[in-house]
């Protein structure tokens, strides 16, 4: 079985912003994908925060977690005490909570790869 591939914010983002100049890469990128999506709440959180004016976009982040295309395998209160571990161990870099969160996944699912438009991660 195929791992998943985690999505952080700035791929949501261009996926559903079509004046952000990475959408037609990111659209390339998941079109030539066939395993599954993962993210995490803190990345919807953040999508949705930077979308809030195209209503139309956060409902479409909605369907797609609803239908099933992006899942959201991550509970922060099974691994709260992780996170906090990263967050310390990264506290001198650009990193943040959702960040941390994605990493954490990360290392829960055994993967390393993670869609992300960051040049920290």
């Amino acid at each position: 079985m195929l791992k998943p591939v985690l999505l952080d914010t700035g791929v949501i983002y261009a996926l559903l912003d079509r004046s952000e100049r990475a959408h037609g890469l990111c659209v390339r990128t998941i079109e030539g994908l066939n395993r599954q999506l993962v993210t995490c709440e803190p990345v919807i959180a953040e999508s949705s925060y930077l979308l809030r004016r195209q209503p139309e976009a956060v409902d479409a982040i909605l369907a797609n977690i609803e239908t099933g295309f992006f899942s959201i395998p991550f509970q922060l209160s099974h691994s709260a005490g992780e996170v906090r571990a990263i967050l310390r161990k990264y506290h001198d870099t650009p990193a943040d909570f959702a960040d941390a969160c994605l990493i954490q996944m990360a290392n829960e699912l055994e993967t390393g790869d993670i869609l992300t438009l960051d040049r920290h991660f």
